[in-house]
């Protein structure tokens, strides 16, 4: 294939200024800036309705901003038709054509664009070699497995070597097992290619296991924008660290603040999170403290310090046991705790009485609401 369009290494490869976008009196995008860095794998995560497809199809041209503009290659874009944009687009139901060999499918955009024929079928053929297809040139969208199907959508989208890949949730439709193939395949992809990627989804392990960074969506406005580690470590409010991964939600009570620590009084327990977000507080305030499953450990029920309960229900994952544990002093909800392996399942058996701890660093924690 050919390389991929570069621009300048300080130039975002798509920049969204400012853009509104309204449905009737519904606003599903609320003065949202972005900018995606080229060759970056940059994925919009958020729940249905929070307005991550509808960026992306601003981007594709599919809709028009109602304010605020949007640059690709660091030209306006607004007024642009799609097949001017240089973008590739891969949806999630695949949108082949039925009546159209794998061939045909792939090489529909260069036909449309004019290109020879000659360099149609080395073109083709490059892209299908890519995404392992070679050999089934002829055959039919119904003689394809779902897997295969979206390989098929994906060399189509790439053989116009476009600027910008827009993926709108590809992997839904796909079973556990290939989904992750077909992720490990795509990302192997995106990085030879070098290729500006803009990524739909409102699966967290896809978001977090693929992305350059995410921006997490709510409500029409991004929440927060970062790299996979800090949005599942340092969570910037209540909704990302209760959206992305599974988080225990506790009240705590503030007891001093510093310069870059402060310390939470929960139970018998103290403990030490980043102060920034409760610098503001008084002493003795209400906190939310989130508490990530893995930080915590099950410890004996007398260990000082540690929060006093009882398992409730025991889930085995394989790699690990999830326990579920009720502490009446600490939390009116259920813990979550993940501890690695299988031999939680014999040491704390239904029924135990146990003591919490939580591992030091890594909670966050916000004044409670």
């Amino acid at each position: 294939m050919q390389a991929i369009p570069t621009i300048e290494q300080n130039e975002a490869a798509v920049r969204f200024d400012a853009v509104t976008k309204r449905f009737d009196d519904v606003v599903a995008l609320n003065a949202v800036s972005l900018d995606v860095q080229t060759g970056e794998f940059l994925t919009l995560l958020g729940p249905s309705g929070c307005g991550k497809t509808t960026l992306l199809k601003l981007a594709a041209g599919f809709l028009g901003p109602d304010a605020g503009a949007i640059s690709i290659n660091g030209r306006r874009v607004n007024e642009l038709p799609t097949y001017q944009r240089g973008i590739g687009m891969m949806f999630q139901n695949y949108a082949l054509f039925p009546h159209m060999s794998v061939a045909d499918n792939v090489a529909y955009g260069l036909k449309t664009r004019r290109v020879p024929k000659p360099e149609r079928q080395q073109r083709v053929a490059e892209v299908l070699a890519l995404v392992k297809l070679t050999g089934m040139e002829r055959r039919m969208p119904r003689q394809l497995s779902g897997g295969q199907q979206q390989r098929v959508a994906l060399a189509r989208a790439l053989v116009i070597n476009p600027t910008v890949l827009l993926l709108d949730e590809p992997f839904s439709a796909l079973d556990k097992s290939l989904r992750t193939s077909m992720q490990v395949e795509l990302r192997e992809i995106q990085r030879k290619l070098g290729l500006t990627t803009i990524f739909v989804t409102h699966d967290q392990s896809e978001a977090l296991s693929l992305s350059d960074r995410v921006a997490v969506m709510s409500e029409g406005r991004i929440r927060q924008l970062g790299s996979p580690v800090d949005v599942y470590r340092a969570p910037t409010d209540q909704f990302v660290a209760t959206f992305v991964g599974d988080n225990n939600k506790l009240r705590g009570r503030l007891l001093s603040v510093g310069d870059s620590d402060a310390v939470i009084e929960l139970g018998s327990a103290q403990i030490k999170v980043p102060s920034e977000r409760l610098a503001k507080l008084e002493k003795s305030a209400p906190v939310d403290l989130f508490v990530r499953p893995e930080q915590f450990c099950v410890v004996s029920a007398n260990e000082p310090s540690a929060m006093t309960g009882h398992v409730v229900a025991q889930i085995y994952q394989g790699g690990h046991v999830d326990l579920q544990i009720e502490c009446p002093g600490a939390s009116r909800d259920r813990l979550l705790v993940r501890s690695a392996g299988d031999q939680a399942v014999v040491r704390w058996p239904m029924g135990a009485t146990v003591g919490v701890s939580i591992q030091p660093g890594g909670c966050a924690a916000f004044p409670a609401e």
